[in-house]
C-alpha cells in the first residue's frame, strides 16, 4: 500500500528536520498538558525545535501534506490547549530558550518563544527591571505560552497582562512563512493591530517564535496589608471599596475558607483561624507607604483581624496563602482548575454564586482570586484515582462557567479556551462574532491545521 499523507509527512521530518523523533515514551509526553484532560490517541511525531527555520520547514510539510501541527511550549496550561492526538505533528517550541537582548533605556527585551518566564525576570532584575507579567507556573511557564493565552497573574491588577507587555512579535505562519508584527516603540499605529491578534490565539493562526516585550522599573519599596473576615461576602465588599476609592494596589488577592482550610491543613498553618476569608494587597514604588495605609484602612472596616507586612520578610509571610493555595489543593486531590473573570462590581455575587454551586452539586470547590481585576479561579477537586472527572464535577464547572456569563463576565480570565471550554465560547460571544474569528482563521489557516480543535 502507497504511505498515507501523514506518513509521507513524518519520514519528510524525520529526514530533513533536526530534531524530529517517533520514540513512543516521547510520543506520549507531548500529547499532554497540565489539565489532564487526555487526547484520542498519540501524536505521529514530536518535532524538538532548535532554531526558527526548523519551525519554518516542519510548517511548510505540514501544510503540503496536510497533516495537523500542536504548537507546545512547556505544557503547563490547564485548558487543554496543547493536548495532541492522532496523527498530528507536535512542534515543541521549547529548546528555543535564548535572551536575545535586553534593553534597558528602552526597557524591553527580545526573547525566543521558550524562554521561561522567570528566568527573564529574572535577567531583566540585573538591569533594575521586571517583566511585570507574573503567572503562577512563571517558574516552568515560557514566553510564548504566555503570549498564546494571554496569561495574567498576580500583579496583573496594576501592570495588565501579556498582551499589555507584547510589543512585537515574529510569527510563522501555517506555510511557513515568517512574518513580524508590531515594533520596539511604545507608540505605533502603522496597519493592523496583528499582535494583538496574535497574542491570545492559541498557537490557532501561527506559530510565536519569538517576542518584543516591555520591561517595567524594579520598584524600591512594597509593602503589604492582609485582613481576614467573617465570610467571604465581606472580604469581597472590601476588595470592591478598594476599587472604589480608587486606590492602586499591585495586588489585591482574595480567598475563600475553603482555600484557607486545604492550606493549614497542607501546610501546617493557621489561616483559617483568623477568618472564613483572607484578603491580601500590596502596594509599591515611592508612594507605597500612603498606598498601602489607605488601602489598609478600607481593608479594615469589616475584618475580624488585620495586619501590615512593613518589609520583606513579614510581606511575604502575608502573601504565604496565597502562594500555597494551589500546590495545597493538589496534595489531597486532583484539581480542575477554572478561571472566570467578572467585574469588579460583581465580585460577591460570583463568590456567592460558586458557593451555592457547590452546595447544589455537592463538589469540592476551593476559591481565590485575583480579586483587583475580578479574575477568579475556583478550582474543583476530585479523586485522583478516576480517569475522568465524574458528573457532578462537569455539572458544576459549567454551572460556574453560566454564572460568570450571567454576571456579565468571560469563562475565560487567563487560561485560554484551549479544547475543554469551546461549547461556551458561542454562549459568552455570539454565533456573529464566532463566525467572523473563523473567517480571520480560514484567512491565516486555510486547510485549519495549526491546533485544530482548540480555542475556536
Amino acid at each position: 500500500m502507497a504511505p498515507t499523507a501523514t506518513e509521507r509527512a513524518v519520514a519528510e521530518l524525520l529526514d530533513q528536520v533536526p530534531g524530529a523523533t517517533v520514540e513512543p515514551d516521547a510520543l506520549a509526553a507531548a500529547a499532554l498538558d497540565r489539565s489532564g484532560a487526555r487526547p484520542d490517541g498519540l501524536p505521529a511525531v514530536l518535532v524538538l525545535i532548535r532554531d526558527v527555520v526548523g519551525v519554518q520547514r516542519t510548517l511548510e510539510v505540514a501544510h503540503r501534506h496536510r497533516v495537523p501541527v500542536v504548537p507546545r511550549g512547556a505544557g503547563s496550561g490547564v485548558a487543554g490547549g496543547a493536548l495532541a492526538g492522532t496523527g498530528s505533528v507536535v512542534l515543541d517550541l521549547s529548546g528555543l530558550d535564548r535572551i536575545l537582548e535586553i534593553d534597558p533605556v528602552d526597557e524591553l527585551a527580545v526573547v525566543e518563544a521558550g524562554v521561561i518566564t522567570a528566568e527573564l525576570d529574572r535577567a531583566a532584575g540585573e538591569h533594575g527591571l521586571r517583566y511585570a507579567p507574573d503567572p503562577a507556573s512563571a517558574a516552568i511557564s515560557t514566553i510564548g505560552g504566555n503570549v498564546a493565552t494571554n496569561a495574567g497573574g498576580m500583579r496583573c491588577v496594576k501592570y495588565g497582562v501579556t498582551r499589555d507587555a507584547v510589543l512585537g512579535l515574529d510569527v510563522v505562519l501555517a506555510d511557513g512563512r515568517l512574518i513580524s508584527t508590531g515594533r520596539r516603540t511604545v507608540k505605533g499605529v502603522a496597519g493592523l493591530d496583528l499582535t494583538s491578534l496574535f497574542v491570545g490565539s492559541e498557537g490557532a493562526l501561527g506559530v510565536v517564535v519569538r517576542a518584543t516585550v516591555r520591561l517595567r522599573a524594579l520598584p524600591e519599596t512594597t509593602l503589604t496589608a492582609a485582613a481576614a473576615y467573617d465570610d467571604v461576602a465581606a472580604a469581597a465588599r472590601a476588595c470592591v471599596s478598594v476599587a472604589r476609592a480608587r486606590r492602586e494596589p499591585s495586588l489585591l488577592e482574595l480567598l475563600d475558607h475553603a482555600t484557607l482550610s486545604v492550606v493549614d491543613r497542607a501546610q501546617g498553618t493557621d489561616f483559617a483561624t483568623r477568618g472564613r476569608a483572607l484578603v491580601v494587597a500590596q502596594a509599591e514604588g515611592p508612594a507605597a507607604a500612603d498606598e498601602i495605609a489607605a488601602i489598609a484602612e478600607l481593608l479594615a472596616k469589616e475584618s475580624t483581624w488585620s495586619e501590615r507586612g512593613l518589609d520583606e520578610e513579614s510581606s511575604e509571610r502575608l502573601v504565604l496563602a496565597r502562594r500555597l493555595a494551589l500546590p495545597s489543593i493538589e496534595r489531597f486531590g486532583r484539581a480542575l482548575i477554572e478561571d472566570i473573570c467578572v467585574p469588579r462590581s460583581r465580585l460577591v455575587d460570583a463568590f456567592r454564586g460558586v458557593e451555592e454551586i457547590a452546595r447544589r452539586t455537592g463538589v469540592d470547590v476551593f476559591t481565590f482570586a485575583h480579586a483587583g481585576d475580578g479574575n477568579l479561579h475556583p478550582i474543583i477537586s476530585f479523586d485522583p484515582a478516576l480517569a475522568e472527572p465524574p458528573p457532578a464535577v462537569q455539572q458544576a464547572a459549567d454551572a460556574i462557567f453560566a454564572l460568570a456569563i450571567e454576571l456579565g463576565g468571560t469563562v475565560t480570565g487567563e487560561h485560554g479556551i484551549g479544547s475543554l471550554k469551546r461549547a461556551w465560547l458561542a454562549r459568552e460571544v455570539g454565533e456573529d462574532s464566532i463566525e467572523v474569528q473563523r473567517s480571520i482563521k480560514a484567512a491565516l489557516d486555510p486547510h485549519g491545521l495549526l491546533n485544530p480543535g482548540k480555542a475556536l
